[in-house]
């Protein structure tokens, strides 16, 4: 099975935004008619596609228009500049590009044949001739997505049909209790508040198809738009990045999200802290999840079940591991074990993170709790190493973000003479004669000596990537000026 067969079970309207909704046969038949294009271009099976699009239904035509031609999906970041895109060009090596006429113009330059879109009809703009070096993957490769780059060089991540679908059917089991048929009762819509130049954001499209439901969409994320989709939609449970989550609980003309009941916090940790005070605003549960781009998806989350017996309690954690999913720790780090990495496909560029018995190693810290719940820390690469004592940065968010005034909260390790590393507090305030001394004191209250920062540095916001990850390294080249 691949993900094109995802189509034949979308309700009559498949995609919704503000403004428009697309029907299952509209989406269908553009789907084809790109299909048919990209055929007539010369395209084979596994060769690369790039996309440039906008956040609407004409992107979700175009994965799935690629699909059925054979192609290999790869969306690019309008947002990217220039130069990130024109390398990007040159690692995929695409057979051609689909974009929007507005943005055609970025691939000038490119001598590659250019299909624009324009309400879900595709023309071909430019034949410029294919390239002759094209990368090629065999037909299970579905799309290959850049890393987020906090840690190093973006890296394309060959994502494949079978895998994606093998861990949205085990998420979708977890979440049903373990029964893998679907409802008799047609599902909500599933909000999606991300870029689907992002794979979080493409996966929650195809994981709303699998389980039977059509998608809502956001051109832009902003915290009233939200509310309206909610209401509008009657959703009673989405998901949200935790930098849109931070947006809806300090936007001041967001006070109601009825009819919501779970929010699922996905793309990065979520502090506790933050979770409790959305709950304590609007009632609803906040639930953090994992997974990783190179894994293809989920493989840690929530069950109803556990939500519901220990939801209010494991605030914070990620959930316990899906079905069939192996996750363990050795040496703080989280390592995991799918069938896709127990067979060892997997791309050569991440082979040096795959143990000849399948386990991948994540580059996430955390550890188990005593129910079996995973919990997170941070990255391998972020532990500060403090005179020979590791310093979780994640344990010392926690305790900053509980502090009244503090809003937004990163620790990063900064070089010291004596000891190697000492933890750097970067805190956004909520109250501007919040002090220095004020912030040290209460982690002296609250933390082990060793685990203060030295230093807390007020900032007006935390960099962050597409994905809403807080950018550490950034944040060390600050400490560093």
């Amino acid at each position: 099975m691949s993900l094109t067969d995802l189509l034949a079970d979308l309700p009559d309207t498949a995609v919704h935004t503000l403004g428009v909704e697309v029907s299952r046969a509209e989406l269908i038949a553009s789907a084809d008619r790109l299909a048919a294009v990209l055929t007539d271009v010369g395209l084979r099976t596994g060769q690369v596609v790039a996309a440039m699009l906008p956040n609407d239904a004409t992107t979700v035509a175009a994965l799935f228009g690629v699909w059925r031609a054979g192609g290999v999906y790869t969306p690019l970041n309008p947002r990217a500049a220039d130069a990130e895109v024109a390398a990007q060009l040159e690692t995929l090596t695409p057979v051609v590009v689909i974009t929007t006429p507005d943005l055609a113009h970025r691939f000038s330059a490119h001598s590659l044949p250019i299909v624009t879109a324009t309400s879900l009809a595709w023309t071909l703009t430019s034949r410029s001739q294919t390239t002759t070096d094209a990368r090629q993957y065999d037909a299970d490769v579905a799309l290959l997505q850049f890393t987020s780059g906090t840690t190093g060089p973006p890296k394309p991540v060959p994502l494949r049909h079978s895998t994606v679908l093998d861990l949205i059917d085990r998420l979708l089991e977890k979440l049903r209790g373990g029964k893998r048929a679907k409802s008799s009762t047609p599902p909500m819509p599933n909000l999606v508040p991300l870029s689907l130049s992002l794979w979080a954001g493409i996966y929650q499209v195809l994981f709303a198809f699998r389980s039977g439901s059509g998608v809502v969409l956001m051109d832009r994320f902003s915290p009233a738009d939200f509310a309206a989709l909610v209401k509008r939609h009657q959703l009673r449970s989405t998901v949200l990045p935790p930098a849109a989550l931070t947006m809806v609980l300090h936007d001041e003309s967001v006070t109601d999200l009825a009819p919501l009941k779970i929010v699922r916090s996905i793309t990065a940790p979520l502090s506790p802290v933050h979770a409790a005070r959305f709950r304590d605003k609007f009632g609803v549960l906040v639930l953090n999840s994992y997974g990783q781009t190179e894994l293809g998806g989920e493989v840690v989350g929530w069950s109803a079940a556990d939500a519901r017996e220990w939801g209010e309690t494991k605030l914070g954690s990620v959930g316990r591991p899906l079905p069939g999913i192996d996750v363990t720790i050795a040496d703080d780090e989280v390592m995991v074990r799918t069938p896709t990495t127990a067979a060892r496909k997997i791309d050569p560029a991440f082979l040096d993170r795959l143990t000849e018995d399948g386990w991948f190693h994540t580059g996430d810290l955390g550890w188990f709790d005593d129910d079996g719940f995973l919990w997170l820390d941070g990255r391998v690469s972020d532990m500060i190493n403090r005179g020979g004592l590791k310093v979780f940065p994640g344990a010392v968010e926690d305790v900053l973000l509980a502090a009244d005034r503090v809003r937004e909260a990163a620790v990063v390790g900064v070089p010291d003479e004596r000891l190697g590393e000492v933890p750097w507090a970067f805190v956004v305030r909520a109250d501007d004669l919040l002090s220095e001394e004020e912030v040290i004191a209460w982690c002296r209250e609250r933390l082990t000596p060793y685990r203060v920062p030295v230093r807390v540095v007020f900032v007006d916001g935390l960099p962050r990537n597409d994905v809403g990850k807080v950018v550490k390294r950034e944040l060390a080249a600050l400490a560093d000026a």
